[in-house]
């Protein structure tokens, strides 16, 4: 990953995305920040930088690259274009909150891929580790193999040590630390 991109994802994090004011999480926690990521990551430069730091940190095992709606869905999207114009070939998998009422009433929405890929499971903002975990858990049931664990940022309230007593490593571009509100 080039500094000069995770600082434009900074910048644009910090100016574009981070709010100072008191609001409830999705995790149901109150917090005197919100950084709303979907104003960067569904811009195009947004988009762009964070898919490449992204797939950057993906190993070169993996086959597949999932997370929860909706806070994957452009990172997923963004990391498979970008994967192939490398020649890497990712697929992109969204997991759904509650199974498809029809169809294949499946959780995971994407291309047929082989039993056992390996996937890197991706989100945008994490706090306790939540929606990482339950898709996961949704991507393991449908037969894949989650390697991996991505974010843009770690709020630091907990949810890398929840991911790590599942098993897995969180790996975060950036901590609340990082947007200059300490920890």
């Amino acid at each position: 990953m080039s500094q000069n991109d995770r600082e434009r994802l900074l910048h644009l994090l910090k100016t574009r995305a981070l709010e100072l004011r008191d609001v409830r999480l999705s995790s149901g926690r109150k917090s005197n920040y919100y950084v709303d990521s979907k104003r960067v990551i569904l811009s195009s430069e947004g988009a762009y930088l964070a898919g490449k730091i992204l797939l950057g940190m993906i190993r070169p095992e993996v086959g597949a690259v999932g997370g929860m709606t909706l806070g994957a869905d452009p990172l997923v999207s963004s990391i498979a274009v970008l994967s192939h114009q490398q020649g890497r070939e990712m697929s992109a998998l969204i997991v759904r909150k509650e199974p498809k009422k029809h169809g294949t009433m499946s959780y995971i929405e994407g291309p047929v891929i082989a039993a056992g890929t390996k996937v890197a499971v991706v989100d945008d903002v994490v706090t306790s580790g939540g929606s990482l975990l339950r898709s996961v858990e949704r991507i393991a049931e449908a037969g894949y193999q989650p390697v991996q664990v991505l974010a843009i940022l770690d709020r630091q309230e907990g949810g890398q040590e929840a991911i790590a007593a599942a098993g897995y490593h969180l790996q975060s571009i950036f901590t609340r630390a990082d947007l200059g509100l300490g920890v």
